[in-house]
């Protein structure tokens, strides 16, 4: 069913036939969400499931009137909304897995509650996804508070994918790891114009990682794990989506997107508490050495 418009919001039909879960974890931010909703309901297809986890402390981001009534337009547009309420807390791992829990479709796209999707970026993700055949791909949102940073020598590890995206394995002082500058700033902005892209067409690429908006095949990240290994880990610590794409790189490989359709909405970051880096736990060589880091940080 195409996506309903003014014409017939009160219809009341819901689709049934959603290609994509987007999965948004939030706390704390009901007006960061209800601009990334707003990105949302302007997405032109595929269809979509929204599912919003929310761990905010009072109410619930989605009781706050903006976010009200942007979840009121998905709703009328036919896009099928589902509410949680997910607590105790015990860190981003566990709540991503939740999120993950809660999917249904073949396509997962995990979405930061402080970033805005242009309209065509959630197409641009899933037929990227299906052409390429590897386990993820992603949009880095974009600072464009940046634009007139130009930094080019964090962007001269940019390299296209050239023909099939294959599996790669990526640790801390891999010179793939130093892809990772990439991501900072505009620093896509600025690779897109002059690469000259038009309009529909795209290019991957090679990536360390990416945050914030990273569309994976449900199968590829439940087959490497998905984010159980919050067991191992406190529930204060950061890099949880790192340990997840690594995993599902190095069965199924992964890449970027350019253009990028995804902007930061630069507010202040809810993770405080970074001395935990996840894949220093989770990927450690060894118990002993996890219980180290942990040491360590403590």
């Amino acid at each position: 069913m195409d996506r309903h418009t003014s014409a017939n919001w009160a219809s009341g039909q819901i689709s049934e036939d959603a290609v994509v879960d987007v999965l948004i974890p939030t706390c704390n931010r009901p007006a960061e969400l209800a601009v990334t909703l707003a990105g949302l309901a302007a997405q032109q297809g595929p269809a979509f499931r929204l599912v919003v986890s929310d761990q905010s402390d009072g109410l619930p981001a989605w009781e706050h009137p903006p976010a009200a009534a942007l979840l009121r337009v998905l709703r009328a547009q036919g896009t099928q909304v589902d509410l949680h309420r997910h607590l105790p807390r015990r860190g981003l791992a566990e709540h991503r897995q939740f999120a993950l829990e809660q999917a249904r479709t073949d396509k997962v796209l995990f979405l930061d509650d402080d970033v805005w999707l242009e309209p065509g970026a959630l197409n641009r993700m899933s037929e990227a996804l299906d052409t390429l055949g590897c386990g993820f791909v992603g949009m880095a949102p974009q600072g464009l508070s940046f634009l007139n940073d130009r930094r080019p020598e964090q962007t001269r590890t940019f390299e296209p994918w050239q023909g099939r995206v294959t599996p790669e394995r990526i640790r801390p002082g891999d010179e793939a790891f130093q892809r990772w500058p990439l991501h900072n700033a505009a620093n896509l902005s600025h690779l897109s114009a002059e690469l000259g892209l038009e309009s529909g067409q795209w290019v991957p690429y090679k990536v360390a990682w990416l945050g914030g908006c990273t569309m994976f095949r449900r199968e590829a990240l439940e087959e490497t794990g998905g984010f159980r290994f919050w067991t191992q880990l406190p529930p204060e610590h950061c890099g949880e989506d790192v340990v997840a794409q690594w995993r599902v790189m190095e069965r199924f490989g992964g890449a970027g997107i350019l253009p990028t359709g995804a902007v930061h909405l630069e507010s202040p970051t809810t993770v405080t508490d970074r001395r935990v880096e996840a894949f220093d736990i989770v990927l450690a060589d060894s118990p002993e050495d996890a219980t180290h880091q942990l040491a360590e940080r403590y």
